[in-house]
């Protein structure tokens, strides 16, 4: 059974999602709240697998929700429900550790699917969200200013059992690059890049180059 606390601060949402995905028998919605603050503080009092959570809302955000719940000593999966203009919460919450992202409109029937998919433990991004994380990366919207690039260490690849080449392709990724722009930067085929990246996606056991930048934004 899987413990679930649905946090949006629409009373009518949160009253729905309780009855759709009550009707689920491997789910159990412990509680409903309305706001990040208040379900860190459900989540003190409960055992809680899943939060759902949506991610605008007044008082205590999705993203401080999301951060306040991932300093618990067992903390919960966030699974963010957002809407495609999220610009600014997107890469913010996926630092603050969330575990997967879904836009508000699919069914629930993939919102079930997703419940179940980052309990397992893995990485889940919405096709749509996605994209638009890669393009937000590759256009510097998720990264520091200029200036604080210059003084900012690389996170470290090396315990992941990745080769230097391999880390250098990951940043390169991170950075927004495509397959053939990291070829020329490394003075590689297109075809060894590829190669790569299919290694890295097995050392991380990733999915897709998205999750590798995802990966690494994550990394302290």
């Amino acid at each position: 059974m899987i413990r679930l606390l649905l946090v949006d601060d629409d009373p009518f949402i949160r009253e729905s999602m309780q009855v759709i995905l009550g009707l689920d028998p491997e789910l159990e919605v412990v509680g409903t709240c309305a706001d990040g603050r208040a379900a860190y503080e459900m989540a003190l009092q409960n055992e809680i697998d899943v939060v759902v959570m949506d991610m605008r809302m007044p008082g205590c955000d999705g993203v401080e929700g999301t951060r306040l719940l991932k300093l618990m000593e067992r903390p919960p999966a966030v699974l963010v429900l957002t809407t495609f203009d999220d610009d600014e919460y997107i890469a913010a919450a996926i630092r603050n550790g969330a575990n997967g992202y879904m836009l508000k409109n699919v069914s629930p029937s993939r919102i079930v699917s997703g419940i179940k998919t980052i309990h397992e433990g893995t990485l889940l991004i919405h096709p749509d969200v996605a994209r638009k994380l890669a393009g937000m990366i590759g256009n510097g919207a998720s990264r520091p200013a200029p200036e604080a690039q210059a003084v900012e260490p690389k996170r470290e690849l090396a315990p992941f059992g990745l080769t230097a080449a391999e880390q250098s392709i990951v940043r390169h990724i991170a950075d927004g690059l495509s397959n053939k722009e990291i070829a020329a930067s490394l003075f590689l085929s297109e075809g060894t890049v590829k190669n790569y990246i299919s290694d890295i996606l097995n050392k991380l056991e990733l999915r897709d180059r998205t999750q590798i930048a995802i990966f690494y934004l994550k990394l302290p």
